[in-house]
């Protein structure tokens, strides 16, 4: 009893120390596996605060319908949301977010990697600070690269992605040489097929903004996608998503993933992967045309201009995205299982460089171009998507349409016309022709 007093004790002092009343903080997450982990770190937070948490984790795509509803109808549901780099500067601009301009000195926002902090600001300002930052990259098991005959290259084409996963596929042992996104959703499948695109050559809109789905590079990259994964994909990779291809990987039923870099940590970990000894790293693939098919995102942590509770939240943004809980989590599960991609310290913290993953996730991050994402110039900013409000309701639907595609319920022809047409009509109807 008397240690429970003296911790009690400690926690209102913490509290107090702020000059902040004791808050109940209500956050929407992604359940990825980094942000589990920081629930599972909370009474830190609590400990040096006082205040307490209540989670509300949600899949990838219910998370953004249900954050998009709360923030643009006022609802209150939440005092930090969990979002990313296409939100952000929309949200921003409306005055949809609280302003995170007068962070403490001791958070050092200056030590932020450009790539991520000018995503998530506007005008200078930011409005929402990384979790963890994130590119895409190719994680491949060595052992089948080694038995196919193969070497993987650092930098690899599309024709030799498709080669080596044809060589590594094993039906009989269900091992697939590729898993990949088919899920729908514009930040699941419909992320990994524009990112893809990009480096075939294609682009959503030209600069009068006329949907481009019609052209040969959309066709191509479609068509390409469609025929490797019937190859050699996993069947029903038309509803898989990053977790589902996470666990197909980890239990050994993948030669290759492309995917977001943070997940180099899980496929890594021991504990979870069956083949964490057995794991190589190399940039997304090109097509020779100087667009690579990687992407930048950034998970992270922001306020929303309802909420009652802007302090204790900042408070909560502080802890969860600093380089104090980058040592907590390190301390705990090691350095290789630290939020990566969000802070330049981080890359170069000794501590870190040994980690196997570390270089290459920061020289695919560096090497995405969010302000010149295609071959051909485009009028919007954004990689795997076109910054504008628009895009999400529009880019839904077509990665519907792609997954159906997938699923051998129309041909790759039918979905391009339907993208073609409901783009287009989309685009009209807000005014952009």
């Amino acid at each position: 009893m008397k240690l429970k007093s003296l911790l009690l004790g400690a926690t209102v002092l913490a509290g107090a120390a702020f000059g902040v009343n004791a808050e109940t903080l209500t956050i929407a997450t992604v359940n990825n596996g980094d942000m589990i982990r920081m629930q599972g770190l909370t009474d830190d937070f609590t400990t040096k605060t006082g205040h307490t948490v209540e989670w509300v984790t949600l899949e990838e795509n219910v998370l953004r319908q249900r954050v998009t509803t709360d923030i643009s109808t006022k609802g209150g549901a939440f005092d930090i949301m969990t979002i990313g780099m296409y939100e952000t500067p929309i949200w921003g601009k409306n005055g949809w977010l609280v302003p995170l301009n007068d962070l403490s000195a001791e958070y050092n926002v200056d030590d932020i990697l450009p790539a991520m902090r000018g995503g998530l600001s506007v005008d200078g300002t930011l409005y929402a600070a990384p979790f963890y930052g994130e590119s895409s990259m190719i994680m491949y098991r060595t052992d089948l690269m080694e038995k196919a005959g193969l070497q993987m290259p650092e930098a690899p084409t599309w024709e030799f992605i498709r080669k080596a996963a044809a060589a590594m596929t094993d039906r009989d042992n269900e091992i697939n040489g590729i898993c990949l996104r088919g899920k729908a959703g514009w930040g699941e499948g419909g992320a990994f097929i524009t990112a893809m695109s990009n480096s075939f050559g294609a682009r959503w809109f030209d600069e009068e903004w006329n949907a481009q789905f019609d052209t040969k590079p959309w066709a191509d990259t479609l068509n390409f996608f469609v025929g490797m994964m019937n190859e050699s994909g996993p069947a029903g990779f038309a509803t898989n998503g990053f977790n589902e291809n996470l666990s197909l990987f980890q239990q050994g039923k993948c030669g290759m993933w492309i995917d977001a870099t943070v997940a180099a940590s899980f496929v890594t970990n021991p504990n979870d992967s069956t083949v964490a000894d057995k794991v190589g790293f190399a940039l997304a693939p090109d097509n020779g045309l100087g667009k690579r098919s990687n992407w930048l995102w950034a998970w992270a942590l922001a306020i929303p201009a309802g909420s009652q509770k802007i302090d204790a939240a900042k408070q909560f943004i502080e802890w969860a995205t600093s380089n104090g809980y980058i040592e907590l989590v390190a301390s705990k599960e090691g350095w290789a299982n630290v939020p990566p991609g969000a802070r330049i310290s981080l890359y170069e913290n000794p501590n870190y460089k040994d980690v196997p993953f570390a270089k290459m996730t920061l020289d695919s991050i560096l090497s995405a171009d969010p302000n010149n994402p295609t071959v051909d110039p485009v009028p919007y900013v954004g990689v795997q998507f076109a910054a504008i409000p628009e895009f999400a309701g529009i880019a839904t639907e077509v990665s519907q349409e792609f997954s159906a595609v997938y699923a051998g319920q129309q041909t790759v022809e039918e979905a391009l016309a339907k993208a073609q047409a409901l783009t287009n009509d989309a685009m009209e109807a807000a005014g952009y022709k």
